[in-house]
């Protein structure tokens, strides 16, 4: 049985993050990457979701840990992939990851232009759905991603978590709170 591992970044301003991880050929790759939700604590889904999970680290998985930590403090961070296991991922929510994580910093596109970006011009709900379901939050930046109509979507750390990600890359919003603008991959 593949042992599991949990890093815990307390300090965020949205609450614990949890770094969901294991070795595979000895090396680590994160899992899943917990974040918290309105009124749900990451440290309690983790508990739920993976009852046998040991705290514990290593120093790769301290440095991604850290530079997440530094992203939500504010600092402009481009996150690489490398260390995650996307593989756990069905190969339509791999593409469509991929194609969130080349969104840059301070960018927004919308789940129509991420799906005509993988050629599939009708599938925007099919985008919102792998999105929903983005296993690496904050890595695979699907805040990033909203509405046509520049309204926010969804997001699994709640509304008002999207809003103040965005903010701090520089993304402003009207007096709606609609995005003022977005660009394309």
């Amino acid at each position: 049985m593949q042992k599991i591992h949990k890093t815990i970044i307390k300090t965020t301003p949205y609450g614990p993050v949890v770094l969901v991880w294991s070795l595979f050929d000895g090396q680590p790759r994160i899992v899943r990457i917990i974040i918290p939700k309105p009124a749900s604590p990451a440290e309690g889904e983790v508990a739920r979701l993976f009852p046998d999970i040991v705290t514990t680290s290593c120093p790769a998985i301290d440095l991604i840990a850290s530079r997440i930590e530094a992203y939500l403090a504010g600092e402009e961070i481009a996150f690489s992939l490398d260390l995650v296991k996307l593989n756990v991922c069905s190969d339509f929510q791999q593409a469509v990851l991929q194609a969130n994580h080349a969104i840059p910093h301070g960018g927004v596109s919308s789940y129509g232009l991420l799906a005509a970006h993988l050629g599939k011009t009708k599938a925007a709900r099919a985008v919102g759905g792998a999105l929903a379901t983005n296993p690496f939050p904050i890595l695979i930046p699907c805040h990033r991603v909203i509405r046509s109509d520049r309204t926010l979507g969804g997001f699994g750390g709640g509304l008002q978590m999207k809003k103040a990600m965005l903010a701090a890359e520089g993304v402003t919003f009207d007096k709606t709170g609609r995005v003022n603008k977005f660009h394309l991959l």
